[in-house]
């Protein structure tokens, strides 16, 4: 007997469901599908018509249903169709005054739903152009348009661009099987919900900067399963927003993921921080940033994180971990517990995301390629990190006429507590492949790395780090001394490290 496919299942499923709930069509409300129309109304109406039953199935048939601001509200299933198209106005006006509202909200609201393989277009291209035609006509204000921003660009400041989905403290939350396409802002945020399922849906969204595919904030009782996001920016990211609250018990597994910024990222926002994570069975691809960073920048705690089976094809960094101080005025946070193995991940040398619509910025300045990284600050040490069973293979190539960094100025390599986190934050740094500062208990358990091009610099580099435990690093295609240097790191445990030269050649004691 033949396997059903997926969306045979869903068809099944959503079938048995359509028997058991009242469902309400909204052309049954006036909605019509034609792309011009807006439904805004209509749909609303039929939302609230199933909350007041008590519940129902509220249908987006086949059609193009233009719409404004809707509010799903609790025991309602936003169900859109296969042939379904549910599309954002285009009319900034419509998602309200000073701060845009996203085009599907729900606030203090339970067993809420969407469901379907139908298509939820924000239309971000046409939204931003009528924010930029408002704001030149002065009808929209906004004190960030036409600032040149970090990284050299000009764009309408994110409060002014509407997100696809927000939901704010709801509880038994599930997202199954729709694709959200080109919103003008983040595709969708779950901040502080409960048992939170979020499973095949599709993500669909270049259309404008600052598009992260799927932001988990302060949630707690997640599972995150079978997704595949193209994300302008972050792909799947857990932020903390409330440093009262956390990230807590999410699972995330067997997605793909392509983002011109981070794939799996913890952070930026990380105030209250993030407990208990695992992820898993997640390919990554074409990503400008890292494939795996895990940031604590604003006094939280990330603690107990296991990610494991992660392959990473064309990214611009393997791992990111980073311990900071952004957030001055609250305490230095903790990052610790921390559990990385069979993961794979190919580093060109070029731009990973080129030819993309709407790329990364450019590092400003000359560099070889960047190595991964684990970095706390003095005195408040990232703790107890496993990598295991991890490859990096480098495009290699590092030129000293590109970029030089001397041995003998590691104390220089600046700490830019804090500065936004992110792999390239240092500058140059002075080795290809791991750059790891104050961390204690840093564990490396058969990982290798190795380039396709020479890079004149050492290969790993470990200064201040207590409690250094490697067991059988290899790294075979060093082609000049030193390929490890330790600096301020008292009693290593080295049994066995594959160098391509003998180990007190290989191996420098920085002093």
């Amino acid at each position: 007997m033949k396997k059903l496919s997926f969306f045979l299942v869903l068809t099944t499923i959503t079938t048995t469901l359509f028997a058991q709930k009242k469902v309400l069509d909204i052309t049954k409300f006036g909605a019509v599908g034609d792309g011009n129309t807006n439904n805004t109304v209509a749909i609303q109406k039929a939302i609230d018509s199933a909350a007041a039953a008590g519940g129902g199935l509220v249908l987006i048939p086949t059609g193009k249903f233009v719409t404004g601001v809707i509010n799903l509200k609790s025991g309602v299933e936003l169900h859109v169709s296969a042939n379904a198209f549910l599309l954002g106005s285009t009319k900034r006006t419509d998602y309200g005054g000073v701060r845009a509202s996203a085009l599907i909200v729900a606030d203090k609201q339970d067993h809420i739903s969407i469901t379907g393989t139908g298509t939820i277009d924000g239309r971000g291209r046409e939204v931003v152009a009528d924010v930029d035609r408002m704001l030149k006509e002065g009808t929209l204000q906004d004190p960030q348009w036409q600032t040149v921003n970090p990284w050299g660009q000009k764009r309408s400041a994110e409060f002014n661009r509407p997100h696809l989905l927000t939901f704010k403290n709801c509880d038994h939350v599930t997202i199954t099987g729709v694709l959200f396409k080109d919103a003008a802002c983040w595709v969708q945020t779950y901040r502080e919900c409960t048992n939170l399922t979020i499973d095949s849906i599709r993500v669909q969204s270049t259309a404008y900067y600052n598009n992260d595919g799927i932001d988990i904030d302060d949630c707690r009782n997640v599972k995150v399963t079978r997704c595949n996001v193209n994300a302008d920016d972050d792909g799947i990211c857990l932020k903390s927003g409330n440093a009262n609250t956390f990230c807590e018990n999410i699972e995330i597994s067997d997605c793909v993921v392509r983002s011109s910024a981070s794939a799996l990222k913890f952070g930026t926002a990380s105030h209250g921080g993030f407990k208990n994570i695992k992820v898993s069975n997640v390919k990554i691809y074409d990503t400008y940033r890292s494939a795996i960073a895990l940031e604590s920048v604003d006094g939280g705690t990330l603690e107990n994180v296991t990610i494991e089976n992660i392959k990473a094809t064309n990214t611009g960094n393997a791992i990111f971990i980073r311990l900071g101080h952004r957030k001055t005025e609250a305490a230095i946070g903790v990052v610790r517990n921390i559990h990385i193995t069979n993961v794979k991940v190919e580093v060109p040398a070029g731009k990973p995301d080129k030819g993309y619509e709407m790329e990364g910025p450019v590092v400003p300045y000359p560099h070889n390629v960047f190595p991964a990284s684990i970095t706390g600050l003095p005195g408040h040490p990232v703790e107890n990190v496993v990598l295991e069973n991890i490859k990096v293979t480098y495009e290699g190539g590092g030129s000293k006429q590109v970029a030089h960094f001397r041995l003998d100025s590691l104390p220089k390599v600046p700490e830019n507590a804090g500065d936004y986190p992110e792999f390239s934050m240092f500058g140059e740094l002075p080795c290809w492949g791991l750059y790891v500062r104050h961390a204690t208990g840093i564990q490396l358990k058969n990982v290798k790395l190795e380039y396709k091009k020479p890079d004149f610099r050492p290969a790993v580099i470990f200064d201040d780090v207590k409690q250094l435990q490697i067991d059988n690093l290899d790294i075979p295609t060093a082609q000049s001394a030193p390929v490890i240097v330790l600096k301020d790191v008292p009693q290593p445990s080295l049994p066995t490290v594959k160098l391509p030269f003998e180990k007190n050649k290989a191996i420098m004691i920085w002093k």
